[in-house]
This record gives C-alpha cells, sequence and structure tokens, in this order.
C-alpha cells in the first residue's frame, strides 16, 4: 500500500513493485492520478482514494484493504509536498497543515496497519523522509519540523517492532526529479529581511529544478533492494548531495560537541 502514488517518488515506488510482480494499492486524493499504472497492471494495481490527512478514512481504508487481499506486507508513506518560508513568515495553518500531512497522516497509517503486521508477524513500513527529515536550511522550518517528528517516531518504532517480524525502513533523498518544486510547492508570504537566507534559497531551488540529481526510479528500486536485504537498514540516505551533507553536518556536530564537552558534563549532580 502506498500512498501518494500519483506522483513523484511514491508513484516510482508503486511502478518498481508492481514491475516485481507484487500487488500494489495505490492511495492517491483522486482516483484518476493512480490510471496511468492501473491500465498498465489492471490484475495487480488498484487505486482507493485516500487524503492521508482524514483518520477515519485510513481506518475505513486499510480495513477493506485487508478484507480484500487477505493481508497488507509493505506500507509505504509517501504523500507530501514542498513549502518554502522562514519562521516567522509561516503562518500557523501553513504549519498545521504540513505536519497534518507529512507527521500525523504517516503515524495514522502506521497506527492502523501495524494491528494486521503484527498478527501476521512480518511485514515492513517504509516512512519517504528526506535530507531535510535530519538537517535543515533557512526557508525549511516547517518542512523539516515534519520531517523531523516522522523520524523520530520511526526510530523508536523500529526498536518496538524488531521483535514481532516487522521492518522500518526510513528513505532519506535529497534533491530528487520530482514536483517538490513545481505546481505542488507553496510559499508563506514574504517579509524582506529573509531575503538574504530564505529568498536565496528559494532562488536556487527553482533554477535547479529540473537539473536535481536524485533519480526517482533509482530510489525506488533501492528502496525495493533494501526492504528484501536480511539486514534492512533503519536510516538509508540517496544521492552524493544527501551522504555528502550528512558527513558534514555529523563533522560539524562532533567538533561543537568536543568544543562544549567539559561544559555538558559539568551539569548533573555530585553524587550521580
Amino acid at each position: 500500500m502506498v500512498t501518494g502514488a500519483a506522483s513523484g517518488l511514491g508513484r516510482e515506488i508503486s511502478r518498481a513493485a508492481l514491475g516485481a510482480g507484487d500487488t500494489v494499492v495505490l492511495a492517491v486524493r483522486r482516483t484518476e492520478g493512480a490510471g496511468e499504472l492501473v491500465s498498465a497492471y489492471p490484475e495487480r494495481a488498484q487505486a482507493v482514494e485516500l487524503d492521508v490527512t482524514d483518520p477515519v478514512r485510513i481506518s475505513a481504508v486499510v480495513d477493506d484493504v485487508v478484507k480484500q487481499h487477505g493481508r497488507i506486507d509493505v506500507l509505504v508513506n509517501a504523500a507530501g509536498r514542498g513549502h518554502f518560508g522562514a519562521v516567522e513568515e509561516t503562518t500557523e495553518a501553513e504549519l498545521r497543515s504540513l505536519m497534518e500531512l507529512h507527521f500525523f497522516g504517516p503515524a495514522a497509517l502506521t497506527r492502523a496497519v501495524l494491528p494486521h503486521l503484527r498478527k501476521q508477524r512480518s511485514g515492513a513500513i517504509v516512512q519517504v523522509s528526506s535530507l531535510a527529515g535530519q538537517t535543515s536550511v533557512p526557508g525549511m522550518s516547517a518542512y523539516s519540523a515534519g520531517k523531523f517528528g516522522l523520524e523520530g517516531f520511526s526510530i523508536a518504532l523500529a526498536q518496538e517492532v524488531a521483535p514481532l517480524g516487522i521492518k522500518v525502513l526510513i528513505a532519506q533523498p535529497g534533491g530528487t526529479r520530482t514536483n517538490f518544486a513545481g505546481a505542488s510547492l507553496t510559499e508563506s508570504t514574504r517579509i524582506a529581511d529573509y531575503e538574504a537566507t530564505v529568498g536565496a534559497l528559494w532562488a536556487h531551488v527553482k533554477e535547479f529544478d529540473g537539473r536535481q540529481p536524485g533519480n526517482p526510479v533509482k530510489i525506488a528500486s533501492a528502496i525495493l533492494t533494501a526492504l528484501a536485504d536480511e539486514k534492512t537498514p533503519l536510516r538509508l540516505p540517496f544521492g552524493n548531495d544527501t551522504l555528502d551533507r550528512l558527513d558534514a553536518d555529523a563533522r560539524q556536530m562532533q567538533a561543537e560537541r568536543d568544543a562544549w564537552e567539559k561544559l555538558s558534563r559539568s551539569t548533573d549532580f555530585s553524587d550521580a
């Protein structure tokens, strides 16, 4: 079962799974968005209408899928969209909307499928996060908040369900040629004082749209490869840009920790 299957990485993961012989339930806001794959694989591709921010609908869809197919082996939470705005620029409504889509929706879907995976003592949950789920840049606070939250949620989840035979994979793509910077991208109303930071990033993203290094077809294939391995990783970054940034951030974090280690260690009770 794949959310966000009408476009981007969700669509390519669905296509790869169908190509590998799996039956795929494509969860989309409008079923016509999954028409291409349903037409190509009419016996194994099923489109269902689902807004992942609707918890009542989530429960109904999961129950229907299990009744119809007997089981769910893999849940892929891939629905999402891009947003730019400084913290001060981002409205309460914009922030809550993104959190519903990137955190609360996947969390609700995860909780809905877990009883079935536990009963099977098998299965996997794939959380499509981002490089922005482990680090962030100016203008990405709201987007990163949801992805950071999803990653923290999933790290605990992985430890809870590993003894039950259930895998958790956090996928971390970097710049990828999807519609992230296209029509689905939203932007907060700008404040001039943030043009040097947020405005510069916005210009960079728009300039390189269509030339991002990440190939969604290859990422989808890599996710299936990782799921098939006996030692599926918890976090799996994709792309040179992602690995390079995460490595640089890790070095910077360690240097800062070393510089402030004495003060950090001085805060315990003396009898601890």
